[in-house]
């Protein structure tokens, strides 16, 4: 008996040390990274499956019992989860438990029109960019934000998603983010002047004029001018907005094309806003700059020249263009 009740001792020794030895021994991956991929209502055998064929961990049963022993199956948060390098079973259960999975950098620029944060949101988070212009027309989920379109409030801000975040949830947050941005900046007579989306859509305007934030509040007065004394916006990227973006300079062709957004055709503003404004943009339209300007152009350098008239604004361009002909 005592021969017996030694050799199950052991036994059972030697199945606890290489329990124990299989639980933090380290498989190293090197430079490979293994992907795992857990989906809201997985249960802890797929991810084994999925970490065992990937080789991060040899044991799976060693895996599955520690998991349940430590109460991790119990506990999967969903997510994207990479492994490289070293790795057990323990330090695999303890980035589980601790939902160490992926968070995708994801940066939306001042001045970004929604196509081109849809390309973004397809190319880091890995999802259908039409279905990002689609929700801009969703009626349903416009309503649940309490917004007439997407355009314009999907805040500029570098955000941090967990990967396979749901698409409304990560505009859900731009939006978010841009009321918690915006929510302190209006003056309380706003709205006895240009409303919030009136702003906004000035805002996109003056965003895509320039990126230099001291010239903003000055482009606002020209604008605020031209619409005080009933003149049409003459806004390029407007136009160009309308006409689905270009790479190009605009054409007196184009200047011609009946769109929503042709500036120089339609009075007032463009019926939506032209792209993502930042903070400085919202500010100088609401809060612009004192002046008598109502035309301004490019100088060839990255800044403008500002005019009263239009002779004096003809002038400017001709001088510009003499300047930057000159070798």
């Amino acid at each position: 008996m005592k021969k017996i009740i030694t050799a199950i001792t052991v036994i059972l020794v030697l199945v606890v040390a290489y329990s124990f030895y299989s639980y933090v021994v380290a498989v190293d991956l090197k430079d490979r990274v293994v992907t795992v991929i857990i989906k809201p209502g997985d249960g802890f055998s797929s991810v084994a499956d999925q970490l065992v064929t990937g080789g991060v961990v040899h044991s799976r049963k060693v895996l599955k019992y520690a998991a349940s022993w430590r109460g991790i199956d119990r506990i999967l948060m969903p997510g994207r989860y990479d492994f490289t390098g070293r790795n057990s079973c323990r330090s695999v259960l303890d980035k589980l438990e601790q939902a160490d999975f992926v968070r995708v950098k994801v940066t939306v620029y001042e001045g970004a029109p929604i196509w081109k944060v849809a390309s973004v949101l397809a190319q880091q988070m890995e999802v259908d960019s039409t279905e990002v212009i689609a929700l801009n027309h969703d009626s349903t989920f416009l309503s649940s934000l309490g917004l007439p379109y997407l355009e314009g409030y999907l805040f500029p801000q570098t955000y941090f998603f967990p990967w396979g975040t749901p698409l409304k949830d990560m505009i859900r947050d731009m939006v978010i983010m841009f009321h918690q941005q915006t929510d302190t900046i209006w003056p309380a007579d706003t709205f006895s002047r240009l409303s919030i989306q009136e702003v906004i859509i000035l805002a996109s305007i003056v965003q895509a004029e320039t990126r230099i934030d001291e010239e903003k509040a000055t482009i606002a007065s020209v604008y605020r001018n031209r619409i005080k004394k009933g003149m049409k916006l003459d806004a390029d990227p407007s136009v160009i907005y309308g006409l689905g973006g270009l790479d190009r300079p605009l054409t007196t062709r184009d200047l011609r094309k009946a769109t929503p957004y042709n500036t120089y055709l339609k009075g007032g503003l463009p019926p939506t806003p032209i792209n993502s404004p930042g903070l400085a943009a919202i500010r100088a339209v609401l809060y612009p700059d004192s002046t008598d300007y109502y035309y301004f152009v490019a100088d060839g350098c990255g800044r403008h020249r500002f005019s009263r008239t239009n002779v004096e604004h003809n002038r400017a361009r001709r001088e510009i263009r003499s300047t930057l002909r000159k070798p």
